[in-house]
């Protein structure tokens, strides 16, 4: 089968087209021929030669697909073969073909397109897991989005607003933010024009965010926990900003406050399914009743998946890449 693997780190350049042994679905795994993958901050990464995949994981990138069941390996129950559905990952999306653990499949609602489902798992999978599972977010909460206008970010809008949450967001344009507020956020901070602090303050009345989704990490720490409000929960997703910083113990128990660092593609396949679980119960009857945009910025072909790396580096998109076999 063609596959994309990474001969070495660096650039964009690093990706090449091989060809690899169709994959065969063990006990309890589907194997999903690929329609589309998306491409997620992670693979860049990995690229890089900063986030190598989790043991026992597949080389190739790729951490989120859609297609339809080619085959079904013993055990595998709750699937037919031709299914459209899309699936979480820890490696292996950039092929033709992957095998997946059914607990980490769903099926596509009919009324969603193929190609554009490849951009939901990884993000859908992210936002429950850290706004609803880890960080309680309810109606009435003020979430702050660091990135907004990204994958996550752009998922994060709608559910949390879906939830009756009011969400504020950072982006680096009036464009980005203008994208943030056609998805539901209430308030837009362009933070490379005004402090991000300062403005979040100024929009809660000085009372503070209840839960923050950061991708920035060490950067912006002192900042986010100066900004949480009373039992607020800080969780950090990202270090696109580094990963060593100060912490102020004191303003955090003076707030009751918590910080958590999360990730999601070296997780045990128990706590995988669980996160499918939720995502199933919070985001795909959204998705199903045409009530979640999927925020597909730009479609790439197979053929031009370097390109599509080198528009994510870019940093001009908003929303979702995807490729598409």
């Amino acid at each position: 089968m063609r596959a994309i693997e990474y001969q070495g780190a660096g650039g964009p350049e690093v990706l090449v087209e091989v060809d690899r042994p169709m994959p065969v679905p063990g006990p309890g795994e589907v194997l999903v021929k690929v329609a589309a993958f998306g491409l997620n901050r992670a693979d860049v990464q990995q690229r890089r030669g900063v986030y190598p995949p989790p043991p026992g994981a597949s080389d190739i990138p790729g951490l989120e697909v859609s297609g339809t069941i080619e085959a079904l390996g013993e055990g595998a129950v709750g699937f037919a073969v031709g299914q459209r559905v899309c699936a979480l990952l820890a490696g292996g999306g950039y092929a033709q073909y992957v095998t997946v653990p059914a607990g980490l499949v769903l099926e596509v609602p009919q009324v969603v397109d193929l190609v554009d489902a490849a951009g939901f798992m990884e993000v859908a999978g992210t936002v429950v897991s850290n706004l609803f599972l880890e960080a309680g977010l309810t109606a009435g909460n003020t979430v702050l989005l660091h990135g907004g206008a990204g994958g996550i970010g752009s998922m994060a809008i709608q559910l949390a607003a879906a939830a009756g949450a009011k969400v504020l967001v950072t982006a680096s344009s009036e464009e980005k933010i203008a994208h943030c507020l056609a998805l539901g956020a209430h308030a837009g901070i362009n933070y490379r024009e005004e402090d991000f602090a300062a403005r979040a303050l100024e929009l809660t009345d000085g009372a503070g965010v209840d839960v923050i989704l950061d991708v920035v990490g060490a950067k912006y720490l002192e900042a986010n926990v100066r900004i949480l409000a009373t039992g607020g929960t800080l969780v950090v997703i990202g270090l696109q900003g580094g990963a060593k910083a100060e912490l102020d113990i004191r303003a955090l128990m003076t707030k009751r406050a918590r910080v958590i660092g999360t990730t999601l593609r070296a997780r045990p396949l128990g706590q995988k399914e669980e996160i499918v679980a939720a995502v199933k119960k919070h985001a795909l009857p959204l998705l199903a009743g045409g009530k979640l945009d999927l925020s597909v910025d730009r479609r790439f072909p197979f053929t031009e998946a370097r390109l599509a790396h080198e528009y994510f580096d870019s940093g001009n998109h908003t929303g979702k890449i995807i490729v598409k076999l």
